[in-house]
């Protein structure tokens, strides 16, 4: 975590297939953060002090097969990373705001719907809720673009563009460990299953959630046709607030951090309760 007054712990959750690494600051209610694929933990740095100064204790996790993660997970995407979840709130003692981007966004629904007691509220940030509108034809084209022996610089030319907007003033360092990050062995393998995650049975448990829920969306995000769109709708299913991120692309998070860290320590305010 990138605060020169806070401290942090990196810390391994093992599995029977490996370990997920995650870090802890602060003290107080749980806030857990979980990027999205491709992504590292980091991807939330810079709203952690924010989040440290509302006083939480924030936790950011790496998916499977990114960051410090293992890459030897036989199972990566929605489902998984929503067992992960469950399995680290319950270590941390919950109840825990979930803050999900991208598809950890499906993973924090399906917390909230099948594990109810564990989760105080859901922030959803350009979250992937259902499946996008992609024709075989263009899925194929995805699965060859992202294939392991490519995925690597597959990734970094690509992901550039999903920061349309305003980019971080470190972006360039951080994209460097994000692609230093894939060339380790197994990683680009892990990236390519990743990738082929399918959200139905995030859609299928919206309904089920009664967990309080805030919507951000990037104006500009390029992985939606229609990006207020598609926040209008996942709100409508989730009873939610929808706010729209000017001048960001799909990581509001490090483009906009400090609408988006207000935004999260206010709602956050709002929906945990402090001994």
């Amino acid at each position: 975590m990138n605060s020169s007054s806070h401290t942090s712990q990196l810390l391994r959750l093992d599995t029977a297939q490996g370990g997920i690494a995650y870090e802890v600051a602060g003290d107080g209610p749980l806030i857990l953060c979980v990027p999205g694929m491709g992504e590292l933990r980091s991807s939330y740095r810079k709203i952690v002090p924010r989040l440290l100064e509302a006083g939480y204790r924030v936790v950011l996790m790496d998916l499977r097969g990114h960051g410090d993660s293992d890459a030897t997970f036989s199972a990566y995407g929605d489902e998984a990373t929503a067992a992960d979840m469950v399995a680290l709130i319950t270590r941390l003692g919950g109840p825990a705001l979930i803050v999900g981007n991208s598809m950890a966004a499906g993973s924090a629904v399906l917390v909230a719907a099948t594990r109810p007691e564990l989760v105080s509220g859901l922030v959803l940030i350009g979250g992937y809720v259902r499946d996008p509108r992609v024709s075989p034809v263009m899925r194929a084209v995805m699965r060859v673009a992202m294939a392991p022996l490519w995925a690597a610089a597959t990734w970094k030319a690509f992901l550039p563009k999903l920061y349309a907007g305003a980019k971080p003033d470190d972006f360039a360092d951080y994209l460097g460990k994000v692609v230093a990050a894939l060339k380790r062995p197994g990683y680009a393998r892990a990236l390519s299953l990743t990738t082929r995650t399918r959200h139905k049975a995030a859609e299928e448990a919206l309904p089920k959630v009664t967990a309080p829920a805030l919507v951000l969306m990037g104006e500009l995000d390029p992985d939606f046709p229609d990006p207020q769109a598609e926040a209008t709708w996942t709100g409508t299913a989730l009873s939610a607030e929808v706010v729209m991120v000017a001048d960001s692309g799909h990581y509001p998070q490090s483009q906009q951090p400090t609408l988006v860290g207000d935004m999260i320590a206010r709602f956050a305010d709002r929906v945990t309760h402090r001994a």
